[in-house]
C-alpha cells in the first residue's frame, strides 16, 4: 500500500507539472500574440501641457498627452454646458490647473470644473457664457508636440468676416477725427487766387510764382472707393512659427508689426485695414484666404520673419506665388515650412467644408501673379530702405496662403529670426516701426499707379 501511494503521488505530481507548465506556456503566447499586436499594458495617460487659447473668433482648449486617449463630450442648454469625459485619465495637477487658465475676459467659457466622475475617467464641465459649436478631435505628435487633444468652442453663429469689418469701421468713424490734410494743388491755388486779389488792389506787380499756370484739366483722383487691406500676422496660438536663440517667437512679432500696419492704413482716408488674426490664436492656412475674400480685399499682405539653418543668413525678402515651382532652394524651404503650418497649429480636418478645402487647390491664375508681382516690387523697394535685402528681386514658391484667385498677395520675410543681430531688432519696436512704415508705403505706390477697377462693395 505504501508503494501504490507513492506511485499514485509522483503521478499526481507530474501532472500538476505539467499542467503548470502548459498554463505558463499559453500565457507567454498570449504575452506573446498581445505584444506581436501592439498591445501595451493598460495604464492612465498624463498630462504634459494645458494651455488655452481665448479669442473673438473661437477659444481652443488644447490637453498636451505622452499617449492618445479617448474622449466624449455631451452639450447641454439652460444654462449652456459642455461636458467631456476623458478615458484613460486620472485627475492630477496640471489638470486642475486648466480651471487657473481660465480669463474672465474668455468670450465663451464662464468657468471650467474638473472631477473623477469614475476610476481612470475624467471628467471636464465647461460653464458656458453662450451657445457654442464644440469640436473635439486628436492630433498625432508634430514637431515639438506630443498627442494633443484639442477643443475648440465656436460660436453657434459662425462669426461674418465682413460684418467683423464693417463693424470696425463704424467704431472707427464713431471717434472724433482729425481733419483730413488739404490738397496741396487745392491749397496753392487758393494761395495763388489770394495773391491775385491782393495786388489787383495795388500797383505793384504781382510776383511771378503768383501767376496761375494753365495746365489742362485736373485729373481726378485714380481711386474713386473704399479700398480694403487683408493683414495676415503668420501662424498664432498653438503654432509659435520660427523662434529665435533668445526666445523671441515669430508669431508675436508678426502680430505687432502686422498691428502698426493696420494703424497706418487706417489713417488714409480711403483705405481700411482688415486682420486676418488680430489676437494669439491659430487661422488655418485656407481659413485666412476665406476671410481675405469674404471681405472683398483690395490686397492681402502675410507677415513673416522665418528661419533657415544658416545663422548667417539674413536680410528681408517678398514672396509671390509660383506657378512653377520655387525660385530658389530657400523659397522652397520657407514655403514647405509655411505649408506645414495648419499641422502644426491643429486643423480640424474633416470639420472643414468644402469650399474652403477648394482654397488650397491652385486656383490662381496668371494675371493675380502678375499683379502680385508688381506689388511685390514696390514693397520690397521700400524695405531696401529699412535695411539689407536677401536678394534684390521677388522670389516665388507654392506657398498656400497665398492662392486667392482674385487678389494680388504677397508674403513679407521681415527678416530672419534665425540671425542672432536680425533676431534682436526684430524684437525692437523701432525696427517694427519701421518695417510697418516700408510696406505701408509700398502698398500705398502700388495702389497709386495700379488702382483697382471700381466694382459694386458694401461700404
Amino acid at each position: 500500500m505504501p508503494e501504490e501511494t507513492a506511485r499514485v503521488r509522483r503521478r499526481l505530481l507530474r501532472l500538476a507539472a505539467r499542467s503548470a507548465a502548459a498554463l505558463a506556456g499559453a500565457r507567454s503566447g498570449l504575452a506573446a500574440a498581445l505584444l506581436a499586436l501592439g498591445a501595451r499594458p493598460a495604464r492612465a495617460a498624463s498630462i504634459l501641457a494645458v494651455r488655452v487659447w481665448p479669442a473673438r473668433e473661437y477659444t481652443r482648449v488644447t490637453l498636451e498627452l505622452d499617449e492618445p486617449l479617448k474622449s466624449t463630450q455631451m452639450q447641454l442648454s439652460d444654462p449652456p454646458r459642455l461636458v467631456v469625459d476623458l478615458e484613460g485619465l486620472e485627475i492630477d495637477l496640471a489638470l486642475r490647473d486648466l480651471v487657473a487658465r481660465i480669463r474672465a475676459e474668455d468670450p465663451y467659457i464662464r468657468q471650467v470644473r474638473v472631477g473623477q466622475h469614475r476610476p481612470r475617467v475624467a471628467r471636464l464641465v465647461f460653464d458656458l457664457k453662450t451657445e457654442v459649436a464644440p469640436q473635439l478631435f486628436t492630433l498625432a505628435p508634430v514637431g515639438t508636440y506630443r498627442h494633443r487633444l484639442v477643443l475648440d468652442l465656436h460660436p453657434a453663429v459662425p462669426i461674418d468676416p465682413l460684418k467683423t469689418l464693417l463693424d470696425d469701421v463704424r467704431a472707427r468713424s464713431a471717434r472724433p477725427a482729425l481733419p483730413p490734410p488739404e490738397d496741396p494743388i487745392a491749397a496753392l491755388l487758393r494761395e495763388r487766387l489770394a495773391a491775385q486779389e491782393r495786388f489787383a488792389q495795388s500797383d505793384e506787380e504781382m510776383p511771378r510764382e503768383a501767376q496761375p499756370v494753365m495746365r489742362g484739366k485736373r485729373r481726378p483722383p485714380a481711386v474713386t472707393r473704399m479700398l480694403t487691406i487683408a493683414i495676415d500676422a503668420g501662424h498664432g496660438g498653438e503654432d509659435p512659427g520660427a523662434i529665435g536663440r533668445r526666445g523671441t517667437q515669430e508669431k508675436d512679432v508678426v502680430l505687432r508689426i502686422a498691428q502698426m500696419l493696420r494703424e497706418r492704413v487706417n489713417a488714409e482716408p480711403d483705405m481700411r485695414a482688415y486682420m486676418i488674426r488680430d489676437g494669439d490664436y491659430f487661422v488655418p492656412l485656407a481659413m485666412r484666404v476665406a476671410k481675405a475674400r469674404r471681405v472683398q480685399a483690395d490686397l492681402f499682405v502675410s507677415i513673416h520673419a522665418d528661419a533657415v539653418v544658416r545663422p548667417q543668413a539674413s536680410g528681408a525678402s517678398v514672396y509671390v506665388l509660383s506657378e512653377r515651382g520655387a525660385s530658389s532652394s530657400t523659397a522652397r524651404f520657407l514655403a514647405s515650412r509655411e505649408n506645414a503650418s495648419d499641422r502644426i497649429g491643429g486643423v480640424n480636418l474633416p470639420s472643414r467644408n468644402r469650399e474652403v478645402r477648394q482654397l488650397l487647390l491652385d486656383l490662381t491664375t496668371t494675371a493675380q501673379i502678375q499683379d502680385s508681382s508688381r506689388l511685390g516690387h514696390f514693397v520690397l523697394s521700400e524695405l531696401g530702405g529699412v535695411g539689407r535685402l536677401h536678394k534684390p528681386r521677388i522670389e516665388q514658391a507654392g506657398f498656400a496662403v497665398l492662392k486667392a484667385p482674385d487678389i494680388p498677395s504677397i508674403l513679407v520675410e521681415t527678416a530672419f529670426i534665425s540671425n542672432p543681430r536680425e533676431e534682436r531688432r526684430l524684437a525692437d519696436s523701432r525696427y517694427q516701426a519701421r518695417v510697418a512704415d516700408a510696406i505701408f508705403r509700398g502698398l500705398r505706390n502700388y495702389l497709386q499707379r495700379h488702382p483697382p477697377a471700381p466694382r459694386a462693395r458694401v461700404t
